[in-house]
């Protein structure tokens, strides 16, 4: 009996036409099935992790119901390599090596290096499968290779600018940190409150604190506050924020983009921090204000 050739999801492989033998495509419309011997992995890929597990698992699936999602191929490398360059997908690509298949079902598009980490970053990103780490490393190669700003960045990825520098800044972190970060120890959020910190030694240390005390973010920008030797600022009137006064304050920081805080008294006056991160951030910020 002839071995079932998996394609576009169980019961659509018939409809996928072969690659021609011998031959580097320059152009095609549509899905064609690929051979894994003529796609190479994309360098600039930013994920740079990939769990065996779910590797297992996703190999499992295809072997029963085909690749439902056809892989990225770039044509525009195709004349030095000899091979298709990976643009997206390559999860699905060594999971399908894993199932033992000879071939995958892929589009064609022509792209050059900049695309190639542009489609990469934003299929990972719109799917949330990156890491922050493996997120802001992805940036800074947008940024360094290409000069792209964060603005550009963010227009790109369809993420706000804030978010972008927020992002990069992680990469200042010391490497334990960031090691914490990539393993799940950590969020973002408990990163960005080490961040306040001036030194290595204290960041470390601080890391320690969170891991063996399991603070949550807000523990942990206290703990920092304490760190730092710098008294946490209080409304004069010491109780709970409404629930109308949370909703504006959230309103805000999704306006801004950035951390924002309000606090009211009973007389009616109050204060609304805003926090910056750059001088970027900042020159953004006063923008918005001034509306210049």
């Amino acid at each position: 009996m002839a071995a079932k050739r998996p394609g576009l999801g169980k019961g659509l492989d018939a409809l996928i036409p072969s690659h021609p033998e011998g031959e580097i495509l320059s152009d095609f419309n549509g899905v064609l099935e690929v051979p894994l011997e003529l796609i190479a992995t994309n360098p600039q890929q930013p994920r740079k992790g990939f769990d065996d597990v779910k590797l297992r698992e996703l190999a499992s699936s295809i072997r029963e119901h085909g690749i439902i999602q056809p892989l990225v191929l770039s044509t525009q490398q195709a004349d030095k390599s000899g091979k298709y360059a990976l643009i997206a997908g390559e999860r699905r690509l060594r999971a399908a090596q894993l199932a033992g298949l000879k071939s995958v079902p892929a589009v064609l598009r022509e792209a050059d290096s900049q695309d190639h980490l542009l489609l990469a970053l934003v299929e990972n990103v719109q799917r949330a499968d990156l890491n922050p780490l493996e997120t802001a490393s992805a940036y800074q190669s947008l940024a360094v290779e290409f000069g792209l700003s964060h603005e550009e960045i963010g227009q790109r990825v369809g993420k706000s600018r804030t978010a972008v520098t927020n992002t990069l800044r992680l990469l200042e972190l010391p490497d334990v940190v960031q090691q914490a970060v990539r393993k799940n120890q950590i969020s973002m959020g408990h990163a960005r409150a080490l961040l306040g910190l001036p030194t290595i030694k204290a960041q470390s240390a601080a890391l320690q604190t969170i891991l063996t005390q399991d603070l949550n973010v807000r523990q942990t920008e206290e703990l920092v506050t304490r760190l730092k030797g710098t008294k946490k600022t209080r409304p004069a009137n010491k109780e709970s924020k409404s629930p109308e006064l949370k909703a504006l304050e959230e309103d805000l920081q999704a306006v801004l983009g950035t951390k924002a805080r309000i606090t009211r008294t009973r007389k009616g006056t109050g204060t609304i921090t805003v926090h910056y991160y750059s001088d970027e951030e900042f020159n953004t910020l006063m923008d918005h204000f001034l509306r210049r």
